[in-house]
């Protein structure tokens, strides 16, 4: 057993079994034992690699995005540029790296990043030494300003509450125990307010995913940018509407059973948009349609930047940076499974990119 493992058998035989939505908590962000204190899981040799890891590209066309929405919203100055999950810093350094070609863009940046992993916090700092950076716990501490966000792969590791429809109402997901051995299981059917508008195009067997964090984590940013301007990038894997069991471990790159090595393997699930696009409307900001990354990628023009990176190119470099263009924007691999959102103020031109 891992240590975490133990600590977590040690409560579930004294109080019963926790909801999923706990076990996820515990595994990711305890302060001892939790998956992100404990490592940088990031690039081949942690457990995966993020799209900011995979190319420059990536953070690049991200960041030509944020840069035309500074010019349509007239050039705020200061303004808040801000990662929320940043992982190594990688992507907010690439965009960094655009904007300075952006006059005064730069000059008017301040940078922010929403991090609760001092392992995670340290390798940022490297990462940005070039830059003054502020590091925050949570959204809500930064400053009132227009601001510019971005999040990949964030809300996806939020903890989920799950629960499977049966006859008798939603029976939500527990981890108990079996001997010493942390397992899945089912509370006793109840109803669920909450689930009640999911009746109407669920049946029974059918599971469905709620992340009580993600919503007011999104009202936060929308609220500021609503009453400031700015804009929210969100790209992470996922649907409109959830449906079916997303919970997922990954370790040394690849499955494994997220109950078998707790605070040992990164725990993720499937975002639903929905939520999050109804949440930045509740809060006065507008969200787009939800559009696929390999479209966004592709209407922001990677596949010209790509073709200008590989003039310089050859041999296996050349090969690598085919590979990196097909991975971030092809359907069969990260271009249709992983989604993206912008939000904006209700008043301010599409983000390019997007539609409505």
């Amino acid at each position: 057993m891992t240590p975490l493992a133990r600590l977590l058998a040690a409560r579930i035989a004294a109080e019963g079994p926790i909801g999923l939505d706990q076990y996820m908590a515990d595994c990711l962000l305890h302060p001892e034992h939790g998956y992100y204190a404990t490592r940088d899981p990031f690039g081949r040799a942690g457990d995966f690699i993020t799209a900011p890891e995979i190319s420059q590209m990536f953070g690049e066309m991200l960041g030509l995005c944020l840069a035309q929405v500074w010019l349509d919203q007239g050039r705020p100055a200061p303004f808040i540029l801000a990662e929320i999950g940043p992982g190594r810093g990688t992507l907010l350094a690439d965009v960094a790296r655009v904007i300075a070609r952006v006059p005064g863009m730069a000059e008017a940046a301040r940078l922010h990043l929403i991090e609760a992993s001092p392992t995670l916090r340290a390798v940022q700092r490297q990462t940005l030494a070039a830059h003054p950076v502020h590091w925050h716990d949570s959204v809500a501490t930064l400053p009132e300003a227009p601001l510019f966000l971005l999040s990949n792969e964030f809300f996806d590791a939020l903890p989920i509450r799950q629960f499977l429809r049966t006859e008798a109402g939603w029976a939500e997901r527990q981890v108990g125990l079996v001997g010493d051995a942390l397992v899945p299981g089912l509370a006793p059917p109840t109803r669920f307010a909450a689930l009640e508008h999911r009746l109407a195009d669920t049946t029974p067997g059918d599971v469905v995913e709620t992340c009580p964090a993600a919503a007011p984590i999104m009202g936060e940013i929308a609220r500021r940018i609503a009453t400031h301007g700015g804009v929210a990038l969100v790209i992470d894997y996922g649907h409109w509407r959830s449906l079916g069991d997303t919970f997922q471990a990954v370790k040394a790159h690849g499955y494994c059973d997220p109950f078998a090595t707790p605070g040992e393997a990164d725990l993720t699930a499937h975002v639903a948009f929905e939520p999050l696009a109804e949440a930045a409307r509740a809060a006065g900001a507008q969200a787009s349609a939800m559009t696929a990354q390999g479209v966004l990628l592709e209407r922001l023009g990677i596949t010209a930047r790509a073709e200008a990176l590989a003039a310089r190119l050859s041999g296996a470099a050349r090969e690598a940076h085919v590979a990196a263009h097909r991975r971030l924007t092809h359907p069969e691999e990260m271009g249709q499974v992983f989604q993206s959102l912008a939000i904006f103020p209700a008043t301010a031109p599409v983000p390019p990119g997007f539609d409505v």
